[in-house]
């Protein structure tokens, strides 16, 4: 690998793992649709602005605008919304650990979406991803009785994988009309913004920022390095060392964030905890390995939010 994709790789990993501890900045006294309206409004202007200075036009169909529309509420709003809802409940380190079962899902939504087959080693790779999340949560599950924000917490995550999985082939129906990434992640992100600030509105939630700097450096952090940044230099290393090695940064994100969890959030690394993590790497790693025959896994590995 050369020294430039060393970087942006190294890059995606280390600002994709502690995005997730960055959201935890923004709980409490703003309301999760309003941290969302300011995130992904901002980088979605800031993503216009790049689109004319390159001189990427901005005008699309009335057909890719309804992709786009339902790209941005799935991805950009619904997917975060769980998110910030499930790091209320459960250390965010967790929330990215569950993160794992993505590839599982987003098979199964592909599958539906598209007719895509199913390898038998992608399945067996999934289904060991989705038995490491369980271990990973089984301590979680263990206390339900006691704190049913644990429960909610799961199902939070478990709803944001599958939003982010349908956001995935939304994605993917979008590249059927055209134009580049950046126009398509610029709508997108704009149009998650406005449903986000339109529930905000809803439920009569303020729309002011607090003065508190860890909020302030949060949101911008969130916005351009952990929206912008990362996924400009995840779209570099599809195009220069390809989707299946560039998905091996799903692989140790997960890992990097717990154990960020497990220094700023007090998260106990339990024995099942070190056999999830195993499982799960081990799942993804057998899914992104190179099949012997091109032809034997026909599964698409979409670009990873830049959740988070």
């Amino acid at each position: 690998m050369r020294a430039a994709d060393l970087r942006h790789f190294a890059s995606c990993v280390l600002i994709w793992s502690t995005t997730w501890i960055a959201i935890t900045f923004q709980l409490g006294d703003v309301a999760p649709a309003v941290s969302i309206f300011w995130r992904f409004g901002l980088a979605a202007l800031l993503l216009a602005a790049y689109c004319v200075a390159r001189s990427f036009a901005l005008r699309t169909t009335l057909a890719a605008q309804r992709e786009l529309i339902a790209m941005g509420a799935f991805m950009f709003c619904g997917a975060y919304l769980l998110i910030y809802y499930a790091e209320i409940y459960l250390v965010s380190g967790l929330v990215a650990v569950g993160y794992s079962a993505s590839p599982l899902v987003n098979m199964l939504t592909s599958r539906i979406a598209f007719g895509t087959r199913i390898s038998r080693r992608v399945l067996i790779g999934g289904l060991l991803g989705l038995a490491g999340v369980v271990c990973v949560f089984w301590p979680e599950f263990s206390r339900i009785e006691a704190d049913r924000g644990a429960l909610l917490g799961a199902v939070f995550t478990a709803a944001g994988v599958l939003a982010s999985a349908i956001g995935n082939v939304l994605s993917s129906r979008a590249q059927r009309h055209g134009g580049n990434v950046w126009q398509k992640m610029a709508w997108a992100m704009g149009w998650g913004a406005c449903l986000a600030g339109a529930i905000a509105l809803i439920k009569g939630e303020s729309f002011g920022l607090p003065a508190s700097p860890a909020y302030l450096i949060a949101l911008l952090y969130l916005t351009i390095a952990g929206s912008i940044i990362t996924f400009a230099s995840y779209l570099t290393l599809l195009e220069t060392i390809g989707a299946a090695r560039a998905g091996y940064i799903g692989v140790i994100v997960p890992i990097v964030a717990l154990a960020i969890s497990s220094v700023f959030e007090d998260y106990d690394w339990h024995p099942l905890a070190h056999a999830g993590i195993l499982l799960a790497v081990a799942g993804n790693v057998f899914i992104l390995r190179r099949p012997a025959s091109p032809a034997y896994d026909t599964i698409r590995h979409p670009a990873p939010d830049p959740k988070t």
